[in-house]
Parts: structure tokens; sequence; C-alpha cells
């Protein structure tokens, strides 16, 4: 195994060392040399993890409620796991590591591991190479992987292609909170929760979510059950974290986890596809010829549709 070596960082990282978990993330997360043969190494042992996606729009206490959960899984006796994937900042490109300021507290805790990823532009609230961190993390044994997207609304749909289940975040007091997560955000949810919830509104905002429940037709036969929380306090976080057990056993009972598998499994099929035949074409026709093409789309000599045609003629 290149650069990783088998009985070295992956034997350390099984074994609990969080400053090889680490270095292995960073290596799966950067594409360095070595992280395909890690992948096929540890993906055998993958599946095995409840991964919980917390998505929403910001300001609604994402973080907080994270750390919440992240608690009450570990008084369960849980390994927990969070993959916070930060805003992309405009100069480095690099997470802006909000979500570990946020957890200081826990930091001490050997069967808590955190991890900010930054977004590096990726839309849908993800990072590209999520899906990877993440199975990185079941499989050297993590039970609980938790997932906190960005935050930017109504792109983060892409969560559910990496999660078991959805917990969806808002909070009274937004402006038009419903407007905030409609669209896509709000089919993708398994739960709803309504976090801040000792604020006035909380009532209403409730009821909104209750009734464009029953406005739409819902994406399966489960019906999002709508946890009001204060995530300051912990307030109905065991509430929330039982919702969430039940929405685990019923998509295993229903068939649901494995369809939803299924259809992550296509993607990150898809995904590497793409970026490996991109790759291939590129080697082959060679950087100039890419440049050549682009200046003269830039300089309005040939429209975009007859530059990839002549460079796929190549």
């Amino acid at each position: 195994m290149t650069q990783i070596g088998e009985t070295s960082l992956l034997a350390r990282a099984r074994g609990g060392d969080k400053r090889a978990i680490a270095r292995l993330l960073t290596v799966v997360e950067n594409e360095e040399p070595g992280a395909a043969d890690a992948i096929r190494e540890l993906y055998p042992q993958t599946g095995r993890a409840r991964v919980i996606g917390v998505t929403g729009p910001p300001g609604g206490g994402k973080s907080t409620l994270v750390n919440r959960l992240a608690g009450a899984y570990r008084e369960k006796g849980e390994r927990v796991a969070v993959v916070a994937v930060d805003p992309s900042s405009p100069f480095s490109g690099g997470a802006l590591l909000g979500d570990r300021i946020r957890m200081q507290e826990r930091s001490l805790d050997e069967g808590l591991f955190i991890r900010s990823m930054a977004s590096r532009g990726h839309a849908g609230g993800l990072a590209r190479t999520t899906s990877r961190v993440v199975n990185v993390l079941d499989a050297i044994g993590y039970g609980v992987v938790l997932v906190e997207t960005v935050g930017v609304g109504q792109e983060e749909v892409e969560v559910i292609r990496v999660v078991d289940s959805v917990a969806l975040v808002t909070v009274p007091g937004l402006g038009d909170d419903i407007q905030a997560i409609k669209a896509g955000v709000l089919e993708i949810a398994d739960v709803l929760v309504v976090n801040k919830a000792d604020r006035p509104g909380a009532d209403e905002t409730a009821r909104d979510l209750a009734q464009m429940l029953t406005l739409g037709k819902l994406r399966t036969e489960w019906k999002p059950p709508i946890i009001r929380t204060v995530a300051a306090t912990g307030e109905n976080v065991p509430q929330l974290v039982d919702a969430l057990e039940r929405h685990r056993t019923w998509a295993i009972e229903s068939g649901e986890r494995e369809r939803r598998r299924r259809d992550a499994a296509r993607a990150d099929v898809e995904d590497l596809l793409r970026e490996a035949l991109v790759r291939r074409l590129r080697d082959h026709i060679g950087p100039t010829a890419v440049d050549r093409a682009v200046a003269r789309v830039a300089d309005r000599d040939i429209d975009p549709y007859t530059a990839v045609e002549e460079l796929l003629r190549q």
C-alpha cells in the first residue's frame, strides 16, 4: 500500500490513535497517494455505523445540537465521530473549523472524534469526498457518525446520499422559516427539529411544518416526526435520539436503508467514473490543447459545444 503502510497508519487508526485517524482522513480527503488503497482495504468493514445527517438553514443551532447528540450517544456507550462540513476560506480553501471551537469541551473524550472538512465550493452542503471520510470512520469502528452540513439552505440535498437518517433543523424567528427550508430540503427530512423551542413562535413553526407535511406527497411511507428541542440546555435531545432510532428501525425493516445505500453506491461509482474519465481524457489530449480551446471560447472564436467536440475528436 503506497504511502500509507498497511501495518502502520491503518493499524494505528483502527486502534483508536487520533493522530493516525486524522492523517488517514487527510490522505483520503485530499486523494493523496494511497487513498484508493486505503478505501479498498477498509470498504468491506463499512455499513455498520449509524450515519446521521444534521442539516438546515444557517442560525438554526446545528452545531450545538450535534454536540448534544454526540453526548447522548456517548452516554449510551457508542464511539462517536462528527464530520462537520464548514464553509471554505476564500483565501486558503481550507475549513474555517468553527465546529472544533464550539465542541472544545468534548475534545478530551477518547470515544469522540471530530473532523472539519472544507466544502471547497462543492454544492449540496457537503464536500466532494465526505462519503469516503464517513466510510473510513465507519470501518475503523465508530458506531455513530454525525454529519453536519454547511448550512446553505435550499441546496443541502446531497446529504441523503451519505447518511441513513436526516434531521432537518429550523428555529422560530428566522423570518420566513418555511421559505428557508422549502423545495427539496424538506423532502429529504426523516426527522424535523424545531430547535430553540423556548423562543416565541415555536408553536407556529411546528404547526407550519406539520401542515406542509400534509400538503405534498411524502417520499416514503415514513412520516417525519416533529421534535422540539433546546440544544443550549439539552432539552428534548433524548426524544430526538429516540426519533432517529425509530427511523433507523423502520428503514431496516422496510428496506429503505438498503435502497438508500444502493443509491449512494451508484452515486459514488458514477462520481469516481466521471473523475477517472475526465482525468484520462485530459491526460490524452494534453493541457495545452485544453488551454487553447478555453482561450478560443473566451475570445468568442468558437462556442463551448464546438470546443468540446473538437477536443473529443482529438
